[in-house]
């Protein structure tokens, strides 16, 4: 056979080559490799924009999402942000919500703005963003370096992610940082995970308004009443340092302890006081004993939580 004609079948057996190995490559994967699939349910779902840019969006990556399954190179990419919808059922909470589309739970709660994950209902629709991060609303004297530094993000890949031609940003403007995370105790507040019970018993007043049992008149409770036996131990709520003890005649026996975050506890009614002020403690420490010191009706425990100074539900942040 001439050089020619063996040349010319050459080429035609690459021509053919060509053809075929893509397409057995596709349908035989070699072991180890994942054949991706665009489901109709997932092209039925509907996945909405943030941005306004061109960029091509990739529902597939939704198919990387599980544990234990690695992203392919291109999906490593800033992503143009979109969002599909997940209405709740029952049973679900964020957390699990959160893991079944392989996000942070922060991400879930900031996208969603949600201050209190326990009030969630069931047939709520909570937005589920193609990738992990939060939306961050821009302050007055705010820039993008500033925000990306502080956030430990690549400030062009927050142009990106939010289509943005250049660094100007507008106060009150919303951008989303590709993955920042939550301050851990915000995470901890909204899920009302931020304290433990601080004594065994059952709540016999609870926060609000309610008629006082001394003059019968409305009046605003500060805090819960938690009726226990006296002498039960009370136990610190969070970690934290004694910065006040003392008695007085509304309060009796009690104990201030402050917390990071800008929270503060108040432990009132003791009957006795076990710290002293300026130790610090751990959460469960025991610092006190159940009483009824002062204005009280009977045995237990006042319990106040304040932040910034200002008292709040406490069965909001117990877990």
């Amino acid at each position: 056979m001439s050089s020619s004609r063996i040349g010319s079948a050459a080429l035609i057996l690459a021509f053919v080559a060509s053809l075929v190995l893509p397409v057995y490559h596709l349908t035989h994967p070699a072991e180890g490799n994942t054949v991706i699939e665009t489901t109709e349910e997932f092209k039925e779902a509907g996945a909405d924009y943030l941005g306004t840019g061109s960029a091509e969006r990739n529902p597939d990556r939704a198919r990387f999402v599980q544990d234990g399954v690695s992203e392919p190179a291109d999906f490593s990419r800033p992503m143009e942000l979109f969002y599909t919808t997940y209405k709740v059922e029952k049973g679900d909470t964020i957390g699990e919500i959160a893991k079944r589309f392989g996000l942070n739970q922060d991400t879930l709660l900031s996208f969603n703005n949600i201050k209190n994950s326990r009030l969630i209902q069931i047939g709520q629709y909570i937005k589920i963003p193609n990738q992990d991060g939060i939306l961050y609303t821009v302050k007055f004297g705010d820039s993008l370096t500033a925000i990306s530094e502080k956030y430990s993000v690549d400030s062009e890949i927050v142009k990106q992610v939010n289509n943005l031609a250049d660094e100007t940003i507008l106060a009150g403007a919303k951008l989303f940082l590709p993955g920042a995370r939550m301050n851990q105790i915000d995470v901890q507040e909204i899920n009302g995970d931020l304290f433990s019970w601080p004594v065994r018993g059952y709540v016999s007043s609870g926060y609000g308004y309610r008629i006082s049992p001394f003059t019968g008149a409305r009046q605003f409770h500060s805090g819960l009443d938690i009726a226990a036996p006296q002498g039960t131990p009370v136990r610190a709520a969070m970690y934290g340092r004694v910065v006040d003890t003392g008695y007085d005649t509304n309060s009796g026996n009690y104990i201030i302890i402050v917390h990071h975050g800008g929270y503060k506890t108040l432990y009132a009614h003791l009957d006795v006081i076990r710290v002293k002020a300026g130790a610090a403690v751990n959460t469960g420490d025991r610092i006190g004993d159940v009483g009824s010191t002062g204005l009280s009706t009977g045995s237990h425990l006042h319990f106040s939580v304040f932040k910034n100074g200002v008292t709040v539900n406490p069965r909001f942040l117990m877990r």
